[in-house]
């Protein structure tokens, strides 16, 4: 890969934009008594009369501190999804760029590929649910901007192979998004420790899976200082309410608690398996590194429907290119594991 300059890459109308400069923005909190008559805010405190912190450094100060990443490296947005869209409108323009992503994955990347009028490039993962990598290069052309990653993948649930995510990096000019919404069920090592090496690297999270918050609709995104800046100036000024910020920042606060809950879930997971090899209709069950896990039966639309049948919703991925007679299942509480086992068990009896 030559010289990496992210400036190569910025849409023109974006690098020669004049941000939006919110009150906010202009002048920030220094202690109390302040007298606030900037922002055109109802002066009346109702405990959220005021707009929240657009740059939410105090969040961004203990979300650095859990995942060692500096201020400086990471974006928050509302949910995953907005922080994918501001890449696209950051970096591709429309009717002219294209993107790379490897089906079967998350959806949305393709939506939001039609929605900012930009091509995507599908290359199939091989039958391992693996990026193929050659394939995937000799799909690059001067208007590629992104090839996307998800890892752990869905709906395959496994985590790509290290090596084939840095020939990528390595070999590609543009940026390389990985999408971690499912790491803390990895035991792999999240790809942002790599900022300082990839220039190139954008890797996102969520509060959504493993914290238990998709609720609040808080995602993460860590790139370099240079991506972040251009990012910055792009998003809504007020994208994350105050809402969000005290229920992410009281999540952060109780880790163990998070961690007791993965903990959890990862072991339910491993009953779950044992018990789903034993169902006859059940041919494969895909190893995962989620919190969820697919697996391969005789007949996806009837046994989705018989699940339907018995109260238990499940997701039917047959649709998907090397998912045929596939269903996700996501791991949940001892309860509804039992529930959906009986349920199986019932189906494989009548």
């Amino acid at each position: 890969m030559s010289v990496f300059d992210i400036n190569n890459l910025v849409r023109r109308n974006v690098a020669a934009l004049k941000p939006y400069s919110s009150a906010r923005d202009e002048f920030q909190t220094q202690g109390t008594g302040m007298v606030f008559l900037d922002a055109n805010e109802n002066p009346n405190d109702t405990g959220l009369n005021r707009y929240p912190d657009p740059q939410q450094i105090l969040l961004k100060e203990k979300l650095s501190a859990v995942k060692n990443v500096p201020v400086g490296n990471i974006l928050l947005g509302n949910g995953s999804d907005e922080v994918l869209d501001l890449i696209f409108r950051a970096f591709c323009e429309p009717g002219n760029d294209n993107v790379i992503t490897m089906p079967p994955t998350y959806g949305m990347y393709k939506v939001l590929a039609d929605i900012n009028a930009v091509e995507n490039r599908e290359v199939l993962l091989n039958h391992n649910f693996e990026p193929d990598v050659t394939a995937i290069l000799n799909q690059v052309n001067r208007s590629t901007k992104i090839i996307f990653l998800c890892s752990p993948n869905n709906p395959s649930g496994n985590s790509f192979e290290a090596e084939r995510i840095k020939k990528i990096l390595e070999n590609f000019n543009g940026l390389v998004v990985i999408d971690e919404a499912y790491i803390n069920f990895s035991e792999t090592n999240s790809w942002a420790v790599e900022l300082q090496q990839y220039p190139n690297l954008i890797v996102t999270q969520t509060f959504s899976k493993a914290y238990g918050m998709a609720g609040i609709r808080l995602g993460i995104l860590y790139a370099s200082e240079e991506i972040i800046k251009i990012l910055n100036r792009i998003k809504p000024p007020y994208n994350v309410n105050q809402l969000t910020q005290n229920e992410a920042l009281d999540r952060l606060r109780n880790l163990k608690e998070v961690n007791t809950q993965v903990s959890d879930i990862l072991k339910e997971k491993r009953t779950l398996v044992k018990e789903l090899v034993e169902v006859n209709f059940i041919s494969k069950v895909y190893k995962s590194d989620a919190n969820f896990l697919l697996i391969e039966v005789d007949n996806a639309n009837i046994r989705y429907e018989q699940l339907i049948d018995k109260g238990i919703v499940v997701r039917n991925r047959s649709n998907q290119p090397l998912c045929e007679n596939c269903l996700r299942i996501t791991v949940g509480t001892q309860k509804e594991n039992t529930e959906l086992i009986n349920a199986l068990k019932e189906i494989e009896n009548d």
